[in-house]
């Protein structure tokens, strides 16, 4: 696997829903690595005229908050139910997401000194075929029974938003590296510290 973006070595972090992903992210930042997710990305393309735009148009207005916003929860919603709903959001996001992440990984390479390590979570990352995007993949996986408790706990439906995913184990064994997120926080941050020292390159910033 090798990024079409030259300068420090970028991993895409991928996984299941409710995997963990967003804490190995964390993890990885805390140990120096340049981090970027998805969901940060996507927060500010609602933003967009554009895009906030063809969102009202294909679902109305109901999915707005208050202020005039996506409001997340209802778009998501909207979209599950709606046919083609999910197709059609995916089409609208994945290529901005995409566009944005690469002009991340250009600005955060340009740094002087630049990090040792870029991580960039990316939930859909084999099933929109993004391998060859990065120099590694990894992936943070858990046990069914684990990931449904943690999805259903935060209100959301499980069996939707996993059953549009590659299942894990095929995600394991595509992986440069993977880890069962089933133990302790610290457990995971270890694991986080071992890919660090396997990837990051010697010296730069962090």
């Amino acid at each position: 696997m090798s990024a079409d973006v030259a300068g420090p070595p970028c991993l895409g972090l991928t996984g299941g829903i409710g995997s963990g992903k967003s804490a190995a992210l964390a993890a990885f930042r805390e140990r120096g690595a340049a981090t970027l997710g998805s969901d940060e990305v996507v927060h500010r393309l609602y933003d967009e005229p554009e895009v906030l735009a063809a969102v009202t148009d294909r679902f109305g207005r109901g999915v707005l908050d208050s202020e005039g916003g996506v409001d997340r929860a209802r778009l998501g919603a909207a979209a599950f139910r709606t046919d083609g709903g999910l197709s059609f959001l995916e089409g609208l996001l994945h290529p901005r997401v995409g566009r944005a992440r690469r002009g991340w990984q250009r600005e955060v390479a340009a740094r002087r000194p630049p990090p040792r390590l870029l991580v960039c979570e990316v939930p859909l990352l084999f099933e929109i075929g993004l391998e060859d995007e990065f120099d590694a993949v990894v992936v943070v996986t858990a046990p069914e029974a684990v990931r449904r408790e943690r999805v259903v706990a935060r209100g959301q439906d499980f069996d939707a938003r996993s059953g549009r995913q590659v299942p894990e184990d095929e995600k394991v064994a595509r992986a440069d590296a993977a880890y069962v997120n089933d133990g302790t926080v610290e457990e995971l941050e270890a694991w986080v510290e071992s890919v660090v020292g396997r990837y990051a390159r010697p010296g730069g910033a962090g």
